[in-house]
């Protein structure tokens, strides 16, 4: 392989736009597999996986460990994402932090709301209150960055401190409702590793390597405790050093963030996908849509996102507690609080939570269903709203090759991958 091939790869994957288009390729290959006849995908998710010493032994479904094991990666990343952005990011100016809070509240109480009251009297589907209140900011980033200079960058930053908010929101719920019954021992046990997380904390500890080892043993307390094992990861790293703003760019959090990226963003979240995102849909009828679960979702993602996210930050504006960025308009809003009904990652992980083992109707179809359509939908209108120019922009823009010479839009140099997810 040449050397120009190489550099074009490498440029490819830096791109702010190949998280989204990774996860797109893994779903349309999940699709195509779940569909194409064949039986190794079922039996391959199926596949027990055991791990343990001796009596000692953790054995799960490949599935699970996609999503109890690897996803606790994720949730790690988030947890150094939220945490970087509170201390020293946008989320750090209470001035700033007012908008996207509540856009964020919006976008979780509209879509959920819609959800509840269309899934009413049905306790089973209940369970999936939260799924359309999710966004995925790896697809959301990915279309605006598809868009390139047609979208400013103040777009890009508010859509990516409501996407955090949304993801800590998630974390919130996940911990609060879907938590199974409770097992006080191993509570006591990840107690004890929290602890140990704290003292090395405070003794200073900068090497990463004694934090890991105790987040793992937290891994298995939490996995073993009823509360979802992925928290374990936003727990392990609000005790990893951060240092202050002068020196977090060389503490152990910067280091590990970034070191974790590229491994969750072209890994784990393209494997979780295509585990995930298979639906048999052939045989399906369109009338499959309408049922209350996949009705309720993809209203949700499409419908409640819009509504939530924009008024959210009507409210805001309007209250005169908060101001739009420079350059960002109601049309750029509207456009963004449509990208945020792209749920896909989140919304999948929530419903895998909401309608695993339980008793009732088998709605893990019906939620795929749903997110899939509401998250496809959700990109088609932002990228539609934020592409298209008003009469005023179209007579304003300066045309090509006049008297003053040829115009040229300019466009800013493109960012890496880790400076705009990040």
């Amino acid at each position: 392989m040449n050397n120009k091939v190489v550099q074009n790869l490498k440029d490819s994957l830096h791109h702010e736009a190949a998280p989204g288009v990774l996860l797109m390729i893994a779903t349309v290959a999940a699709l195509f597999v779940a569909n194409s006849g064949v039986d190794w995908y079922g039996a391959m998710l199926e596949t027990p996986a055991v791990v343990g010493i001796g009596a000692w032994a953790i054995q799960k479904p490949l599935l699970l460990w996609i999503n109890d094991g690897l996803m606790a990666i994720f949730f790690l990343l988030i947890g150094l994402e939220l945490k970087r952005e509170v201390l020293f990011g946008e989320l750090s100016d209470v001035k700033k932090v007012i908008l996207p809070v509540f856009a964020a509240i919006g976008g979780i109480l509209i879509p959920s709301g819609i959800y509840v009251m269309i899934n009413w009297g049905d306790p089973i589907a209940l369970n999936g209150w939260a799924i359309p209140a999710a966004t995925d900011i790896a697809f959301a980033l990915g279309v605006l960055a598809v868009l390139g200079s047609r979208v400013p960058v103040a777009l890009k930053i508010l859509l990516t401190s409501v996407a955090v908010l949304d993801d800590l929101a998630a974390i919130i719920i996940i911990a609060v409702f879907y938590t199974n019954q409770l097992s006080l021992m191993s509570l006591g046990f990840a107690g004890v590793m929290l602890l140990g997380l704290f003292l090395l904390n405070r003794n200073g500890v900068r090497s990463i390597g004694p934090y890991v080892v105790l987040g793992l043993a937290l891994w298995i307390a939490v996995l073993k405790s009823g509360v979802h094992a992925t928290l374990a990861g936003v727990a392990l790293a609000a005790f990893i050093p951060t240092g202050n703003r002068k020196t977090h760019n060389s503490s152990p959090a910067h280091n590990m963030e970034h070191g974790l990226h590229p491994w969750v963003v072209f890994g784990i979240l393209p494997v979780f996908a295509f585990a995930n995102a298979g639906v048999p849909i052939l045989g399906l009828s369109p009338s499959m849509l309408l049922e209350p679960v996949p009705l309720g979702i993809a209203l949700g993602l499409f419908v409640g996102k819009q509504i939530g996210v924009f008024s959210g930050s009507w409210i805001a504006v309007k209250s005169g507690l908060a101001k739009l960025p420079e350059k960002v308009g109601w049309r750029e809003v509207y456009g963004l609080s449509a990208l945020c009904g792209i749920g896909f990652t989140m919304s999948l992980f929530i419903g895998s939570l909401a309608f695993e083992g339980g008793s009732g109707p088998d709605y893990a179809i019906d939620d795929r269903i749903g997110i899939l359509t509401g998250s496809f939908l959700s990109a088609i209108a932002g990228i539609f709203i934020l592409t298209r120019k008003s009469k005023k922009e179209l007579a304003e823009k300066p045309p090509e090759g006049d008297e003053q010479g040829s115009y040229k839009e300019e466009r800013p140099k493109p960012q890496k991958l880790e400076q705009m997810v990040s």
